[in-house]
């Protein structure tokens, strides 16, 4: 190798570390000028990782026998012993489809209300009657699940419930909703829409006022009136947001929530309102059932994610919006 082909050599490589020292400082700069923002969301990324990635690690109690006083590297593995227990077991048909039963109530009865409710707000012209609507509407998502409960409670009672009262009223038989299996779903799921809906509206109202208002000059120019304008301008600009929260929801489908479910819960609504996160509850907590109620946990949690990958695929192919 002659003298000036090392010399070309030693160039290029130099040329090389240049580059990549380049690369590295202007990554470093952009870091050094956003820190802020690194700064802002450190906390989120913290909490996430604490309390959501770090647990996972215990997830392997699933697929073992725990046994307290070995932990869980100690404990033997028995693989899908608890799955399969789950899957065998007399009350899985009934858990399941309770779970599935209410998830499906809740997104066919819950989602479209917000979306109905932001349209309408939106066409709302005089802003107290507006503000007005909206504080009555947001007002219950404050509410906590044991108040809201308790309403109920209050309001469905066959001996002093104003419900009964109204229906005795007008000459029915008062009827103990509560302790009733066919009244729990629709109490469970219409109750929620009432508690959510003036929330959940709120992102939807944020869509709507990015639709640039040329388009309801120009509709309006066509003689287009409200409702036109509505269906064809707002439903359409709001579009995407309303994928990506329904795929959101069906991705947690069989994700009913345990608290409201188990206030609301008693021995003779059990056939109705047993699900999941109740299962889990009382096999795990109650029982020390650990590694079946992980087991079960599991599989709720793998089955929701499955359905999130498929709509979401599903979403992106038909040409629409998707999470990625």
């Amino acid at each position: 190798m002659d003298s000036q082909t090392a010399v070309n050599k030693m160039a290029g490589k130099g040329g090389n570390m240049y580059k990549k020292n380049g690369r590295g400082s202007s990554r470093a700069a952009a870091w050094l000028r956003n820190w802020q923002l690194y700064l802002l969301i450190a906390p989120v990324l913290g909490y996430f990782i604490v309390f959501h990635y770090i647990p996972m690690y215990g997830v392997q109690i699933a697929f073992k026998d725990y046994i307290a006083s070995k932990g869980i590297t100690g404990s033997p593995w028995v693989g899908l012993k608890h799955i399969e227990r789950f899957f065998d077991s007399f009350y899985f048909a009934r858990i399941l489809w309770n779970t599935l039963g209410i998830g499906v109530y809740e997104l066919i009865a819950g989602f479209p209300v917000p979306i109905v409710l932001a349209l309408l707000l939106h066409e709302v012209r005089s802003s107290k009657f507006r503000r007005f609507v909206q504080t009555v509407t947001y007002a219950p998502h404050f509410l906590s699940t044991v108040v809201v409960v308790g309403m109920l409670m209050m309001f469905l009672s066959p001996v002093s419930g104003l419900v009964n009262a109204v229906i005795v009223w007008l000459g029915g038989q008062p009827v103990a909703f509560l302790t009733e299996p066919s009244w729990f779903k629709s109490i469970y799921v219409w109750s929620g829409v009432w508690q959510s809906m003036g929330w959940s509206s709120i992102i939807y109202l944020a869509a709507l006022s990015g639709i640039d208002p040329q388009l309801h000059e120009a509709a309006k120019v066509d003689g287009a009136g409200r409702l036109k304008r509505m269906w064809h301008i707002n439903l359409p600009g709001i579009a995407p947001t309303i994928v990506v929260l329904l795929i959101l929801n069906i991705g947690s489908i069989l994700g009913v929530g345990f608290e409201k479910v188990f206030l609301m819960q008693n021995s003779l609504n059990m056939e109705a309102s047993d699900v999941i996160a109740t299962n889990v509850y009382r096999s795990g907590i109650l029982g020390a059932q650990y590694s079946y109620s992980a087991a079960v946990g599991l599989f709720n949690a793998v089955v929701n994610f499955v359905l999130l990958l498929t709509v979401n695929r599903i979403a992106g192919k038909m040409g629409g919006s998707s999470l990625w």
